[in-house]
C-alpha cells in the first residue's frame, strides 16, 4: 500500500482482545478499546491532554466451549462524560446467555444498541466471535485435515467438517485452498449454492 500525500496524525483507536483458557474449562475474552488524540482535545467535561485516552473501555466475557456466554463485565476508566458514560457497564451482563456463533451481532444490537448501551462497548462486543474462534483454533477445534495423517498414531479420519471451511473466500470448499489443504472436504459445487450445515 503506497502512502498518500503529506498528512498529519490526528487520532488513534486501538482495539486489543486477549483469549485465555481457564483451568475450569471456560474461556475469558478480554477486550480493550482506547481512543487517543495527538493534540489537546477540548471536551464538554474539560480538556483532555494529547495522549490521554478520550475513551478507555474494557469488556470481558466468559464463554464455554460451545461459545455460549456465561459471564460478562464492562468498565470504562476513561470516558468523555465521567459519571454519565460509565454507569452503563453493568448492563453488559445482558450478554450472558448469548452464543457467539448464533446471530450474536444482531442480538447485541437488540439488547445494547443505541441508547440501551455504550456505542463503543457495543462495537467492541462485535469483534468477539472471530477472536473466540482464533482462541479455540488448535485448542478446542481441529484446524487441519486429519485425513492427511501426521499424528503419532498415524492417519486418522476426521468425521466432522472443519469449522473454518465455507466461512471465508480462501476456504470455500469449491476452491483451490481446500483442494490442497483439506482434500477430503473439497467439493466442486459452488459454496454459495450449497445449503449451510
Amino acid at each position: 500500500m503506497s502512502l498518500p500525500t503529506p498528512r498529519r496524525h490526528v487520532h488513534t483507536r486501538s482495539i486489543r482482545v486477549d483469549a485465555y483458557a481457564r483451568d475450569d474449562g471456560l474461556w475469558d475474552l478480554e477486550a480493550l478499546l482506547v481512543d487517543t488524540k495527538s493534540r489537546d482535545f477540548p471536551l464538554a467535561a474539560g480538556l483532555r491532554r494529547a495522549g490521554d485516552p478520550v475513551h478507555e473501555m474494557r469488556l470481558r466475557i466468559t464463554i464455554d466451549t460451545h461459545l455460549t456466554i456465561v459471564d460478562a463485565a464492562a468498565d470504562s476508566p476513561w470516558v468523555p462524560y465521567p459519571g454519565y458514560c460509565d454507569p452503563i457497564g453493568p448492563d453488559y451482563r445482558k450478554l450472558i446467555g448469548l452464543n457467539l456463533s448464533q446471530d450474536f451481532r444482531r442480538h447485541v444490537r437488540e439488547r445494547l444498541g443505541g441508547v440501551r448501551g455504550c456505542t463503543h462497548l457495543t462495537e467492541l462486543a462485535t469483534v468477539l466471535p472471530t477472536v473466540a474462534i482464533q482462541g479455540f483454533a488448535g485448542e478446542v477445534f481441529k484446524t487441519r485435515d486429519q485425513s492427511q495423517g501426521g499424528d503419532a498414531g498415524g492417519p486418522a479420519v476426521q468425521e466432522k467438517k472443519p469449522f473454518q471451511l465455507d466461512r471465508c473466500h480462501a476456504l470455500r470448499t469449491d476452491g483451490p485452498a481446500v483442494a490442497r489443504f483439506y482434500p477430503r472436504w473439497h467439493n466442486t459445487a459452488p459454496a454459495d449454492i450449497r445449503t449451510s450445515e
